[in-house]
């Protein structure tokens, strides 16, 4: 097969030249992940933003060739840099930029993990999935306190109640056609479900696009106690799990750009003014290492002027650091709307 570089202007069709791609076609992990599965979403949709996701802990250093330019591209990441983390809330220094509570609806701070010594989501077996699935929920049903709760498993779900809990971006849904094509919609709704409290400000989607993502939320924007609560609950799920870490790469995922703190902090917030010249809130967030997205998260539109603001950075920047980024930029968005309203 000769070099199948899809065109477009995503990040693998960028770094997936010819040579590239013969040093690496024939290479295979031991969970036998090869290249073309790692690029077999990117190569179905050349509109791809990025384009490739790992199989597994060992397609970081074996296809590292293609890999390592991807992610120092989208991160702004030295490759021979060593990624740090901080969970440590007393080291934040960021304030509610909303207290009032005008423009911020709510605030959701969510990690990525992944078990040690298992494949990634997208070559994870049926089997796989099932000991993940029992894994997790028996570390969750250890929880106490605010962070107790239960567990939901989607095949036992009603269409209704999926819905709702999808329309009020507390559930994770199929037919996303980029993680699809990665292999990450085998096998639905098998071993996958969700965790949350009764007061639901903390939830875990289980083997959605990573096999754990760790949510902490409430309405407003109060920052720092999102934080301490995902923090705090971190700290009790690694007493009870290991998860696949790099020294290098930080926590490990499924797609590249989810490395390093694996965390997006997030806003929904709504911009009435802002959203006649959406060039200028993406200029400004930019500005604070920010990235927006439609209401409804990534490949969405915004509906009434309410958007998802988040870090775009994941590795090679603290948890902590990624925080406070997030409040400056909230910040300065709610100063430029202010402005505009007057």
């Amino acid at each position: 097969m000769t070099n199948p570089n899809p065109g477009g202007s995503s990040l693998l069709a960028k770094y997936l030249t010819p040579e590239v791609w013969e040093d690496l076609k024939d290479k295979e992990t031991r969970y036998g992940v090869r290249l073309i599965d790692v690029i077999a979403s990117g190569l179905t949709y050349p509109e791809s933003s990025v384009g490739v996701y790992a199989g597994d802990e060992e397609s970081y250093t074996l296809f590292a060739p293609l890999l390592d330019p991807i992610i120092a591209d989208y991160h702004g990441f030295d490759p021979k840099g060593r990624h740090t983390s901080d969970l440590n809330p007393a080291h934040l220094h960021a304030a509610n930029p909303d207290p009032e509570g005008r423009y911020v609806i709510s605030t959701r701070i969510r990690v990525a993990r992944n078990l040690c010594c298992f494949p990634l989501g997208p070559a994870l077996t049926r089997r796989e999935r099932r000991i993940v699935e029992a894994a997790v929920t028996r570390a969750l049903a250890g929880l106490e306190g605010d962070l107790a709760g239960d567990y939901y498993p989607l095949y036992q779900m009603d269409a209704a109640t999926k819905e709702r809990l999808i329309r009020e971006h507390f559930l994770f849904k199929e037919g996303d056609r980029f993680l699809e094509a990665a292999g990450l919609g085998r096998d639905w709704p098998d071993a996958r479900g969700i965790f949350h409290n009764p007061a639901r400000t903390f939830l875990v989607w289980v083997n959605e696009e990573d096999q754990l993502r760790i949510i902490s939320m409430e309405p407003g924007a109060d920052l720092r106690s999102v934080f301490t609560r995902l923090a705090r609950a971190l700290g009790e799920l690694e007493r009870r799990l290991t998860f696949a870490y790099s020294e290098r790469l930080g926590y490990l995922t499924s797609c590249p750009t989810n490395l390093g703190t694996a965390m997006r902090a997030s806003v929904h917030i709504r911009l009435p003014g802002l959203s006649r010249d959406e060039e200028r809130l993406k200029a400004i967030a930019a500005g604070h290492g920010l990235q927006v997205r439609g209401t409804h998260g990534e490949h969405s539109k915004s509906e009434g002027a309410v958007y998802d603001v988040s870090n775009k950075r994941r590795l090679g920047i603290t948890e902590v650091a990624a925080v406070d980024q997030l409040a400056s930029g909230v910040t300065a968005l709610i100063a430029a709307e202010k402005s505009l309203a007057r």
